[in-house]
């Protein structure tokens, strides 16, 4: 079977890349393990995704955001970042930034079910699920994909979105750098007494690291607790009762009486950053071309970039009847999708780094930095206008360094 593009992997990246490329005139294979009825009603995950104003922008484009339900759209007004025992923090605030909100909370399985309802209406895409990809191999002539059924598909290019631990990526000879941090991450859906007004917390305590995610009711938020291993292990032992006692008194009791809203799920927490995000005839999206610590919220936000941006040249060359497969498009796209992630991978492993130790130095250097910050506005406006900004690939920070200087 030949087609234009096969693309390996419909999880969200994987799913709104494909989206991205309707009407461009380009045949595509999307190929997944998973059966299509799990595609089509993904099972809740627990994860819950931070969507900066640019993410949101895409997926109106994509036409994602309408398919959204009411419920399944939670609002971040601000953000608040608690050190130890601090009750102050540093806030965040929509105003200082000069809009009605940060950004937005959407539930992962939310997401891939409402980009899988578009992806399926789509008349040039072949959606080849239950089915796992056996060998990848690419030349000047073209490439080759093997599945396990015996079946053979032919492309013009590879696209990867098959997770941080891709194993097309590894099948390609392209390694990955990892930081394994050490720890169990659960992500909760809990009702609180105490309403979260709309606002996220990131609480690095001792021995743990909390996050509150406000959803769309206002009782309700997803909570994330980050723990060794095996003091991860006791608490998914618990019972619900004594699970609630227990994450009621690890938030201080700030939020009142706390009871379980959804499923438990523990992940373990990785980063990982590509050495390669293209190769002949092949490129990498999504956690498979970067897959971020989650303290930063800008895993998915990376994903959707990635993704926007391989489109864009893929559509512009087959418009210009171009390759969609030349080398100095794939350049192009690694160098731009690199010099947007770059920068704060390896400044979020830095802070996840020095806000997860809990020795001295760190201490007393965190609470330094979160005094600085809550000085400084100018500092609290530049992180936030990753949230809010509306520009394309490059952090604001990135783009005043490539301003012409005035003569």
């Amino acid at each position: 079977m030949s087609f234009d593009i096969v693309v390996i992997g419909a999880g969200p990246a994987g799913l709104c890349f494909t989206r991205s490329l309707a009407g461009s005139g380009l045949r595509i294979a999307l190929v997944e393990r998973q059966e299509e009825s799990a595609l089509a009603a993904p099972a809740d995950d627990g994860r819950e995704i931070a969507i900066t104003h640019r993410s949101q922008r895409l997926l109106r484009e994509l036409g994602l955001w309408t398919r959204l339900r009411k419920e399944e759209v939670g609002t971040l007004r601000d953000a608040m970042v608690l050190d130890g025992d601090d009750h102050a923090g540093l806030m965040f605030r929509h105003d200082e930034a000069g809009t009605d909100q940060l950004g937005w909370l959407l539930s992962n399985h939310a997401i891939r079910r409402v980009a899988y309802e578009e992806v399926m209406t789509l008349p040039e895409v072949e959606r080849i699920t239950g089915a796992r990809v056996g060998a990848v191999r690419t030349s000047a002539a073209g490439a080759e994909v093997d599945l396990d059924n015996g079946d053979t598909l032919r492309a013009q290019l590879v696209v990867a979105a098959d997770s941080r631990f891709s194993e097309t990526r590894r099948a390609m000879g392209i390694g990955a750098q990892m930081r394994d941090f050490g720890k169990t991450m659960l992500v909760l859906r809990m009702r609180h007494q105490v309403p979260h007004e709309q606002v996220a917390w990131e609480w690095f305590g001792h021995g743990q690291t909390l996050a509150l995610l406000p959803l769309h009711d206002a009782h309700t938020s997803s909570v994330v607790l980050t723990l060794t291993p095996p003091a991860m292990r006791e608490l998914l032992a618990l019972d619900d009762a004594a699970l609630e006692a227990a994450m009621a008194e690890r938030f201080g009791h700030r939020l009142g009486s706390m009871a379980v809203a959804g499923p438990r799920c523990a992940y373990p927490l990785v980063g990982v950053y590509a050495q390669r995000f293209v190769a002949e005839r092949f490129a990498l999206i999504g956690d498979a071309a970067v897959g971020m610590h989650p303290v930063t919220a800008h895993g998915f936000n990376f994903g959707l970039l990635g993704q926007d941006l391989l489109a864009r040249e893929l559509r512009a060359a087959q418009a210009a009847g171009q390759s969609i497969a030349a080398p100095a498009l794939l350049a192009r796209y690694e160098r731009r999708l690199r010099l947007a992630t770059r920068p704060l991978y390896l400044a979020t492993n830095a802070l996840a780094g020095l806000y997860t130790d809990d020795r001295r130095p760190a201490r007393v250097l965190r609470k330094l930095a979160l005094g600085a910050g809550a000085r400084l506005s100018p500092f609290r406006r530049l992180v936030m206008s990753g949230l809010t900004a509306e520009h394309g690939g490059m952090p604001a920070p990135l783009r005043l360094l490539r301003r012409p200087r005035p003569a």
